[in-house]
C-alpha cells in the first residue's frame, strides 16, 4: 500500500516538473529583462557572462564557450519602425556589414535567409548567416531583429559550423522565442 503511494506521488511529482513549463521540457531557461522590455530563452548549461561597452546581454555555453547569444540595443534613427528600416534582407545586409563582418574585422557573412514575423503586434525579422572568420574557420548566426519604444534590438545567436547540425534546433528556438515589448 505505502508502495504504491509513494509511487503515485513521485509519478505526480515528476510530472508536474516535467509540465511546469516549455522551458524545462524543451532544456530552455527563460532570461526577462523587465527594464529594457525583452524577454528569451536559451539553452540549460548556458551562463550569463559580462561584457564591458558590449552587447546588453550575453550568455554562452560553459563548454562550448564559443556558442552564444546575446541581446544589442541600438537606437531607431527618426523613431523609424522595422519596416522603415528596410526589408528584412535589406536590414540583414545592414546588420553583415556593420555588425556580423564589419570592415576590418577579418570576417565576411554571407545572408543566406531573411524572413519576417509578427507576434503579439510586433514585427520580427529573422535572419540567418554564414560567417568565414580568419584561417578558414565557419560560423552559423542566425538574429531576430525588432523594434520597440524607440529602439532596434538584435538577438543574436552564434556556433561553430560544425557543430550547427547537432544545435540547430535548439538554437532556432532560442531565436524564435526572442520577443520585445
Amino acid at each position: 500500500m505505502w508502495k504504491r503511494i509513494v509511487l503515485i506521488l513521485l509519478l505526480v511529482f515528476s510530472f508536474s516538473l516535467s509540465n511546469s513549463g516549455v522551458a524545462v521540457a524543451a532544456g530552455l531557461n527563460s532570461f526577462v529583462d523587465t527594464t529594457d522590455g525583452y524577454q528569451f530563452l536559451y539553452p540549460n548549461g548556458w551562463v550569463q557572462v559580462k561584457v564591458a561597452n558590449g552587447p546588453d546581454v550575453v550568455f554562452h555555453d560553459l563548454i562550448q564557450v564559443t556558442e552564444n547569444v546575446s541581446v544589442v540595443i541600438s537606437p531607431v534613427p527618426d523613431n523609424k519602425t522595422l519596416t522603415e528600416l528596410g526589408t528584412p534582407g535589406e536590414v540583414g545586409y545592414k546588420l553583415s556589414k556593420n555588425a556580423i563582418a564589419p570592415p576590418d574585422s577579418g570576417r565576411e557573412a554571407e545572408l543566406v535567409n531573411a524572413a519576417q514575423r509578427e507576434s503579439d503586434g510586433k514585427t520580427y525579422y529573422l535572419l540567418e548567416y554564414e560567417v568565414k572568420l580568419p584561417n578558414n574557420r565557419k560560423r552559423h548566426n542566425l538574429a531576430s531583429v525588432a523594434v520597440s519604444r524607440g529602439k532596434v534590438f538584435t538577438f543574436n545567436a552564434s556556433v561553430t559550423e560544425n557543430r550547427w547540425q547537432r544545435v540547430k534546433s535548439i538554437i532556432e528556438s532560442c531565436v524564435n522565442s526572442f520577443s520585445v515589448y
